[in-house]
């Protein structure tokens, strides 16, 4: 398993020198592996879960977008 964590990674300034990342996966970097595959998108608040269905590995990219005055989720209950 591949875990990556923020406080292992040095920042990049971007942005013409004026943001700093911290880039978990660098741009690409999955295009390899995950050439051809799916992409599924599921909707806010949604209960889920993901596992494989045949013999090969499971590559697995996951972000998500915070929404301006969103009130914060109780993830305890799912």
């Amino acid at each position: 398993m591949d875990v990556r964590n923020v406080a292992t990674v040095e920042p990049e300034v971007e942005h013409n020198g004026t943001v700093p990342v911290w880039w978990l996966i660098h741009p690409r970097e999955l295009k390899d592996i995950t050439d051809g595959g799916d992409l599924v998108s599921i909707p806010p608040d949604t209960v889920h879960s993901l596992r494989t269905t045949g013999d090969q590995s499971v590559h697995c990219f996951c972000f998500a977008v915070g929404v301006k005055d969103a009130p914060p989720i109780d993830y305890t209950n799912h």
